[in-house]
């Protein structure tokens, strides 16, 4: 990147909320310039340069509304690059459903359907923005965000401070079944941690609780998987630095949303800080309604806790055996994967503790025997 410049490129489907991404980035002291001919990108660039530090950021709004010069948009990309500098690209994207519904709502035109069906112009639009997204270095689904939620999420990705090591994280923890997250890098699957879920005391908090946390990562399970993840993202962070990466997302899933995958996300977040990189965390799914709690909530939850399952969070394992590197299993050890895609173990000797909700996924329901 010519030194001290940042230049975004504001693309995306029509009626994906680029206009609001433009508006915000204004805000955040970006000069920005809306529905330029991509061909001018290269010369508005370098008459930004010609300023000498005194305007550092740059946000440029291209898209099909520039009717045939528009297929120039990869020629141009690949000037800038040859001409030193580094762009990132933020694709605004909604469902078809999403984008149909506002048009509809506004009454405008969609640029090209002008003379036929809506959506025959959405699906030509789609194709033809295909390449783009897939060089997106953020892309906001913008379906089921409020105007509030679009200005939160631009902010955490654009007002990252540029000092410490020149890559930033963002973390964000998901539900599976609220869907996947496009733009992640690196996702990891956390449904087969103990869930908070079926304990009662902790079944209506969130992983951004001191209880939560403290009961997830009690377990043996989850302390040898955090220690493997962390192994892996710190040899990971060095390559995508050095590969000259500005930002990587990942995303922690587990079922819901709102236990596990929120305090993994918690606390690799914290490790990944505490090496220098700059993080960002976001919990897309976990209910904001449920994540505010008092000190004297977690004063009382705490004990009852501790006194309720002391001895089966030591036995939180599950029988894995992790001492010389290999995952093996217990001979008898029974693995169930419930509706919901947990799994729950049991063993022969440890039967008696069928129903026990800090034993993971709840159990079906037993049949009485005629």
């Amino acid at each position: 990147m010519k030194q001290g410049m940042r230049l975004v490129i504001v693309t995306g489907m029509s009626g994906a909320g680029k206009t609001q991404a433009i508006k915000y980035l204004e805000d955040l002291s970006f000069f920005c310039v809306d529905n330029l001919p991509p061909a001018l990108m290269p010369k508005m660039a370098e008459l930004y340069v010609q300023t000498e530090g005194k305007l550092n950021r740059l946000a440029l709004g291209i898209d099909i509304r520039g009717g045939h010069f528009f297929s120039n948009i990869v020629q141009a990309l690949d000037e800038l690059e040859k001409a030193g500098f580094t762009y990132q690209i933020l694709f605004m994207d909604a469902s078809d459903a999403t984008l149909v519904s506002r048009y509809k709502e506004s009454r405008r035109r969609h640029p090209l359907a002008l003379q036929g069906r809506l959506m025959e112009g959405i699906r030509k639009e789609r194709k033809l923005m295909q390449e783009l997204r897939g060089r997106a270095s953020k892309i906001i689904d913008t379906s089921k965000l409020k105007v509030a939620e679009l200005r939160r999420e631009l902010a955490d990705f654009f007002t990252v401070e540029s000092e410490g090591l020149g890559l930033h994280v963002n973390m964000v923890s998901f539900g599976f079944k609220h869907g996947s997250v496009p733009d992640a890098d690196l996702v990891f699957d956390v449904r087969f941690l103990p869930n908070p879920h079926y304990v009662e005391d902790l079944k209506a908090l969130t992983g951004e609780t001191l209880a939560v946390q403290h009961y997830v990562m009690k377990w043996g399970v989850t302390q040898q998987f955090f220690k493997r993840l962390t192994s892996l993202i710190g040899f990971l962070l060095p390559q995508y630095l050095a590969e000259g990466k500005s930002h990587l997302t990942i995303a922690i899933g587990c079922t819901g949303g709102q236990h596990r995958s929120v305090c993994i996300a918690i606390k690799l977040a914290d490790w990944i800080k505490e090496r220098g990189f700059s993080v960002s965390v976001e919990h897309r799914d976990a209910p904001r309604e449920l994540r505010d709690e008092s000190a004297h909530d977690l004063r009382e939850a705490l004990p009852i806790l501790e006194e309720e399952a002391p001895e089966t969070l030591e036995e939180a394992d599950l029988g894995l055996d992790f001492d010389d590197g290999d995952d093996v299993l217990d001979d008898d050890l029974v693995l169930e994967v419930g509706p919901d895609g947990d799994a729950s173990g049991s063993t022969d000797e440890g039967s008696d503790r069928e129903g026990d909700p800090d034993h993971g996924p709840k159990p079906g329901p037993v049949r009485e025997e005629a």
